[in-house]
């Protein structure tokens, strides 16, 4: 009988994989061998792309008659620097003791493409090969993942998708960066004074440029437009609180044209004037006085009054979010700690080889219906975890964990590769030798978690409507009567107040404690209500909010929405910019080739002078891959790639087309000097005590 050979992505997983197997054996250089089996590994990708010059040294030289480049078969070769471990993995994989592969690389799309060029360069043969697939790298589950392996067939379309992607990427660098740099490269780099400019542009990237730029100059187009509020200040029970006033049918102002929104005024002089009506219709017709022990007169009436015409009490609940995916974990960690996309990614996939939680580069923030089964063992586990042990215990006795699958948080049918980003219970003894960050994050992900088995946060609301003459008065009061999953879902930060500002709501209502509402509670339809006076409140719109890291990525996940046809925007629902694996490393290499800068201390994003000019440039020549209608279709095709709905050949014919077609449209047209006048005006807004 043949040994089995356990390829992982990476040493540190393999290590886990030989722990779970017993595989105590010799370790060689680059594997471990016991008896019975082989552990080895990849380090990241082994294998690559060809140049453009592997195939022709012509294509070396950059010119615009080699283009498009593309070519018929695909050439690819061994990273140089990792050319040892390869080696080493090939002579495994084709050892003749060796019968069964069993490829252990991330469960997805990326690690299905590291395997797969491996064997395709190793010229693996004759093989029996499975693929395994599992959701952490608890003992348990890497157990389970083995015994119930597919044979590894049954993952070809997932790999002709990956296959797809990387060629896209490839196809459209090469082509389009070429090509502009040569049309282009010269006009940015002699405008900015620099020696060499290449234009790099990327399906996805530029993508995201495209956004960002769009919406800074949003920002820079805003005119800020004032608006009068007018309040009134009532009294009750040695309490104040104010009540906005609003149009509604059968006021003076219904309908007016000088209205901004329902409930102010675009110029101040009708809000002075609707000031002078309140004061006149609410003010007190007879003053009550008292002589008192001093002689003195004493006033006993307000010199205004409103009549409560509408009092509604209602409650209403507030139910625990989903479970986290990537992307809604790397929003929360830049809005909370401040840190990067690649750096949460960074901390979650160690988190995930620790074997604290489960598969982090996943979309779905659901379970599986299986994983809910068995959910009391996660629960269990979190009780030997201090924060978290008295909710998991609390969960445990009360059995509120029983039923989950029967929630919205488990749904099969919304998981694709993997479930949401949950601790697996384990791993709890590497926790405290992480960095605070990692723990932090940690601890986010926990909570989460714990919320979903708490019942809904419930707000017992009271609402006023208060009449002077034809004109009303609103206001809204609410206070929290139930915790509910708020008592777990608090999150560690430094800057609480503002995390709580930020979580909140955007809401009318007024926070209150119990003992006012029940004050209002009291109130009647027909009361009266002394008000104290009247003000006007000036404000003013806002432009929109720049992105930071965490807003992009969602907006990165989101794209779909960003598209105004309504019938595209149905057809790729679910489908937006890059993947989970891939959106934080787009970000960072816009940083890093200087198209977007990034704050480190506030992750706030901005487009650079160059970025801009970049914006330009490809906005007058190729502007399909600014939009996000083109890079979300691009990524639905590679889904029904992976689904097997389209074929490899059909993504293919379409993908050349593409290029041939923008090629062929930035051959036969110059913009250069029609650009010129665009880099001046966008210089403008980067000169000194601009940006």
């Amino acid at each position: 009988m043949g040994k089995a050979l356990f390829i992982a992505e990476k040493p540190s997983v393999a290590q886990e994989f030989a722990k779970a197997l017993k595989v105590s054996g010799r370790k060689g250089d680059g594997y471990i061998e016991s008896d019975q089996a082989i552990v080895t590994w990849c380090v990241g990708h082994l294998v690559t792309m060809s140049y453009p010059e592997v195939y022709d040294i012509k294509y070396k030289r950059w010119t615009l008659e080699t283009l498009p480049f593309l070519p018929g078969e695909f050439k690819y070769e061994v990273i140089p620097s990792v050319k040892k471990q390869f080696e080493i993995v090939k002579g495994l994989l084709n050892r003749p003791d060796v019968d069964t592969i069993y490829v252990c690389t991330d469960s997805g799309r990326e690690g299905e493409y590291i395997y797969r060029l491996v064997a395709q360069m190793a010229g693996v043969r004759g093989k029996k090969e499975k693929r395994v697939w599992i959701d952490s790298q608890t003992e348990e589950e890497i157990i389970r993942g083995i015994k119930e392996a597919k044979d590894l067939s049954a993952y070809d379309n997932l790999s002709a998708s990956a296959y797809l992607r990387a060629k896209e990427d490839y196809l459209m660098g090469i082509n389009f960066s070429r090509i502009l740099t040569l049309r282009y490269g010269n006009s940015v780099s002699n405008y900015l004074g620099n020696k060499y400019q290449v234009i790099s542009v990327g399906r996805v990237m530029t993508c995201v440029l495209g956004m960002v730029v769009r919406r800074e100059r949003e920002i820079r187009e805003f005119v800020k437009t004032p608006f009068y509020r007018v309040l009134g200040k009532f009294s009750l029970e040695g309490r104040t609180f104010d009540g906005e006033w609003r149009v509604v049918e059968g006021s003076r102002y219904f309908q007016s044209p000088d209205l901004y929104k329902e409930n102010g005024f675009k110029d101040r002089n009708r809000a002075e004037e609707l000031k002078g009506i309140l004061e006149r219709e609410s003010a007190v017709s007879m003053t009550n006085e008292l002589s008192g022990s001093n002689g003195m007169a004493q006033q006993t009436a307000p010199a205004h009054q409103a009549v409560l015409e509408k009092i509604e009490k209602k409650k209403e609940k507030k139910n625990p979010p989903l479970l986290y995916n990537l992307a809604e974990l790397q929003n929360d960690c830049s809005r909370m700690f401040k840190i990067s996309p690649d750096e949460t990614l960074r901390v979650v996939q160690e988190l995930y080889e620790k074997k604290l939680v489960t598969y982090p580069r996943t979309d779905a923030r659901v379970l599986s219906t299986a994983v809910a089964k068995e959910i009391s063992r996660n629960l269990k586990g979190l009780t030997r975890y201090q924060m978290a042990a008295p909710f998991a215990q609390e969960i445990l006795e009360a059995g509120s964990f029983q039923g989950i699958e029967k929630t919205r948080y488990v749904n099969d049918k919304q998981i694709t590769d993997h479930y949401a980003i949950i601790p697996t219970g384990q791993g709890l003894q590497n926790l405290g030798r992480l960095p605070q960050i990692s723990q932090k994050v940690y601890q986010v992900i926990v909570r989460r978690f714990l919320s979903v088995f708490y019942p809904a946060a419930v707000y017992q609301k009271v609402s006023l409507v208060s009449a002077v003459g034809k004109e009303k008065l609103f206001s809204s009061f609410k206070v929290l009567v139930e915790e509910g999953y708020l008592k777990v879902a608090n999150v560690p930060s430094g800057k609480k107040e503002e995390d709580a500002k930020n979580a909140e709501e955007k809401t009318d209502d007024i926070q209150c404690d119990a003992a006012f509402l029940a004050c209002l509670q009291k109130l009647k339809k027909g009361a009266i209500l002394p008000v104290d006076g009247y003000e006007i409140k000036e404000g003013e719109t806002s432009p929109p909010k720049r992105y930071n890291s965490g807003t992009m990525i969602l907006a990165m996940e989101n794209a779909g929405q960003l598209i105004e046809d309504e019938e595209l925007r149905a057809q790729i629902k679910g489908s937006g910019i890059g993947t989970s694996a891939t959106r934080a490393e787009i970000l960072k290499k816009l940083v890093n080739i200087k198209y977007i800068s990034l704050n480190k201390k506030t992750q706030v994003i901005t487009p650079t002078q160059l970025g801009e000019m970049i914006y330009e440039v490809v906005n007058a020549s190729i502007r399909a891959l600014l939009n996000p209608e083109l890079t979300a279709s691009w990524e639905k095709g590679l889904n029904y790639v992976a689904e097997g709905s389209i074929t490899s050949r059909e993504y293919m014919d379409k993908l050349e087309h593409f290029i041939r077609v923008k090629v062929g449209g930035v051959l036969q047209v110059n913009y250069q000097a029609a650009l010129r006048s665009r880099y001046d005006s966008i210089a403008g807004n980067y000169r000194k005590g601009g940006k």
